[in-house]
């Protein structure tokens, strides 16, 4: 049966189907496993290529159109059965209230707060600072001068205000390290803060990239703390977060506000190690980006390199809850799709 045919069929019933009895019939009979349209998309594997290519988007619009038609159709069946049981009976005031909807955290901030919690716990405080920032604190005080061939990393949205003064020009931040200066600027170590937020930058959108994204920033500085500090903290965070068994990773990386820097990852928590889709068969997941605060950067708020040492780090919550859930596309985040927000 050719699969026009098979549509036109298929609705003309529908138009045909009175009660939601009948309605379960013409599913099964249009939509079930032994349908003429699930037996068409089966044999579509003996075909050549190009053909099995046409055919499936064909066969495959067609099912998403009759699934439209029977949600479409369910709904005008049951609001005709419960407009004839009123019209007949009324309103029995003694039934229950239904109950209301209720909402629920996005899954965002489901991992904002989670990561924020185990960081909490080991002696983190928490702070936010202006997604409107200036350049010096998003770029010149963290070792990014004018010019400076690492600008390029990062594609920035400008604001054209006509203040400018000594801060240079205004932006939407890139990432949430402009805190790390403005947290240092009116502390005195020892320091220890994490900060989550909103960051921008102007690139195409794609499954693993978007134009705006969260941030978590993290930042201790103190008397003695060295990279062995940094191995622990990140360590402890990944058990954490990810459980007991994982195994963390560190690998020289550049940063330009850190030296060393590092990037971090764990392992696969889908193959253990053994390689699978999720980790692109390395066995290794990559959750962020660390390494010890450039001395360049301490000098710059006022600290004494020579007294004061002290680690930093940044991850994307979006990204590590698509690693913890197996998600594929970030935009799904931002898609506002009830499906998907409703799995959290």
């Amino acid at each position: 049966m050719e699969l026009d045919e098979i549509k036109q069929r298929a609705l003309a019933h529908l138009d045909d189907v009175s009660d939601l009895l009948a309605l379960e019939a013409w599913r099964v009979a249009y939509l079930g496993k032994k349908s003429p349209l699930s037996q068409a998309l089966r044999s579509l594997g003996s075909l050549p290529l190009e053909e099995r290519r046409r055919l499936g988007a064909q066969a495959n619009q067609i099912k998403e159109l009759l699934e439209k038609a029977l949600l479409e159709k369910e709904a005008a069946l049951k609001a005709a059965e419960v407009a004839q049981t009123l019209g007949q009976e009324g309103v029995d005031v003694t039934l229950p209230g239904r109950r209301p909807t209720l909402g629920r955290l996005h899954p965002t901030t489901q991992m904002v707060r989670a990561i924020c919690q185990v960081f909490v716990t080991l002696g983190f405080q928490v702070v936010e600072g202006p997604e409107v920032e200036w350049d010096y604190y998003n770029f010149e005080a963290l070792n990014i001068p004018p010019d400076h061939p690492a600008r390029d990393m990062w594609d920035t949205l400008w604001i054209d205000s006509p203040e400018r003064g000594d801060k240079g020009a205004m932006l939407l931040r890139t990432h949430t390290s402009p805190m790390q200066i403005r947290v240092m600027e009116r502390t005195r170590p020892p320091v220890r803060v994490v900060v989550p937020g909103k960051c921008y930058r102007y690139e195409a959108t794609d499954a693993t990239h978007e134009s705006m994204f969260y941030q978590i920033e993290g930042l201790a500085v103190d008397k003695g703390i060295t990279f062995a500090h940094l191995k622990g903290t990140i360590g402890e965070f990944a058990r954490r977060l990810f459980g007991g068994e994982r195994k963390i990773r560190f690998r020289c990386d550049y940063f330009p506000f850190v030296e060393p820097g590092v990037e971090v990852a764990v392992d696969c928590f889908a193959c253990n190690g053994a390689g699978c889709r999720l980790c692109g068969n390395t066995g290794w997941l990559e959750i962020m980006g660390a390494g010890m605060v450039h001395p360049g950067v301490l000098e710059q708020v006022g600290y004494d390199p020579k007294v004061y040492t002290g680690f930093a780090f940044g991850l994307g919550p979006e990204r590590v809850a698509m690693l913890r859930h197996g998600i594929d596309d970030i935009r799904l985040f931002y898609s506002n799709d009830l499906r998907f927000l409703r799995q959290f």
